[in-house]
């Protein structure tokens, strides 16, 4: 392993809770805003990549949740993530750009609450 990827292993195993799933959050936005750039482009095969890999963040961040613990809030942010898994498969299919941005919008907002939460 180079030293960056060294680096960024060791950034993420030792952040906190809440940071960590900022640094979620913000993977899945900028791999959103590179499925928007390839729509465009028309680069369906990066485009697919780059949605299923945000595809992937979102669902680790669904199954993750400890229900017991959150309660309603977990129930929320399931739902939520269920509902972004959805429109992202259905964006993908159809290729639709504002389906992508939606979810894009939602993520943010998620990430500006962790991001006021982990300080």
């Amino acid at each position: 392993m180079n030293g960056i990827g060294t680096y960024q292993e060791t950034a993420v195993l030792t952040q906190d809770k809440g940071k960590l799933i900022v640094m979620l959050y913000e993977g899945a936005i900028k791999f959103l805003k590179l499925a928007q750039k390839d729509m465009q482009a028309c680069n369906y095969e990066s485009k697919n990549t780059y949605i299923n890999k945000a595809w992937d963040i979102i669902n680790e961040l669904n199954v993750n949740l400890d229900m017991k613990a959150g309660g309603e809030i977990s129930e929320n942010l399931r739902k939520l993530y269920c509902f972004m898994l959805t429109h992202l498969s259905t964006a993908n299919f159809k290729n639709d750009q504002q389906a992508v941005q939606e979810v894009i919008d939602m993520l943010s907002e998620l990430k500006q609450g962790w991001e006021a939460i982990a300080g």
